[in-house]
């Protein structure tokens, strides 16, 4: 069982993190990427898909506090900060695009950073942790991160950020790059953290294995959504089957973006 808390996750315990985000436009300078955009990130696992350059890495930029936003972001109710260090400490993660590791450090250094605020008492028992729900890290401890496979070091760029015990973890593209087998074995780690306590918000590209693990998603284009609702109704969905998954016109449910949300919200 994942858990990085002083104690695990149980239902009726310590309440998830719930993520609101309202009128949400953000961008590089002048340029606008994201317009007016409203979504909710409930506890369990959400996916925003869509093509290249839809918007969302820039969603997750903004919500980490690397580029600027306007708009309204609360995390249970409450303003989400705008600085990086301090969305960190309300306990909000990314494991951005590209994995971001530290090549020529271990593993275990890798991971300690992810736990360097917290005492060192502490840090050791999430660890420890971390080598139980990532068991083929503990045998690669000491290999600099640099060597690794990319299916490896995203396992160590998601178990780094899971010592910084985050209530909202996000994951830019996890499978990017991956062999299939190893998708599935990420895909499966992001739902085993949200079914263990830990709010999840995924970007991706794969939409099928993604909608296959995920409870709701949102289909972002150009900026903007274009469907969004439970994951199983969008995966029969007409927008996401004929624009994603390649499937010829055959009976499916329609999804639109009123509709769907209205779904998901009953």
């Amino acid at each position: 069982m994942m858990w990085y808390r002083d104690t695990p996750f149980v239902l009726g315990g310590t309440p998830q993190a719930h993520l609101k985000v309202q009128d949400l436009s953000a961008g590089y300078g002048a340029f606008l990427v994201l317009r007016d955009l409203s979504l909710e990130v409930r506890p369990g696992l959400t996916v925003v898909l869509g093509p290249n350059g839809a918007g969302k890495t820039t969603l997750l930029k903004a919500l980490n506090g690397l580029i600027r936003r306007q708009g309204v972001v609360t995390l249970d109710g409450e303003d989400l900060p705008e600085k990086t260090d301090r969305i960190v400490k309300a306990g909000v993660a990314l494991v951005a695009e590209g994995r971001q590791l530290f090549p020529q450090m271990t593993v275990l250094e890798n991971l300690e950073l992810g736990g360097w605020l917290c005492p060192k008492a502490e840090r050791a028992r999430r660890l420890e942790q971390a080598f139980v729900d990532f068991p083929k890290l503990r045998d690669r401890a000491q290999q600099l991160a640099g060597t690794m496979s990319g299916g490896e070091q995203q396992m160590v760029a998601v178990a780094r950020a899971m010592m910084s015990a985050p209530r909202l973890l996000m994951l830019d593209e996890p499978s990017l790059g991956l062999a299939p087998r190893m998708v599935d074995e990420l895909l499966g780690i992001a739902r085993r953290i949200a079914d263990s306590g830990t709010t999840v918000l995924m970007v991706e590209q794969n939409v099928k294995k993604a909608l296959a693990v995920a409870d709701r998603g949102y289909v972002l284009e150009r900026g903007a959504l274009v469907a969004s609702g439970p994951a199983k109704l969008l995966a029969r969905s007409t927008v996401v089957r004929e624009a994603y998954l390649g499937a010829a016109t055959a009976p499916s449910t329609p999804v639109s973006p009123t509709a769907a949300r209205a779904t998901a919200a009953a």
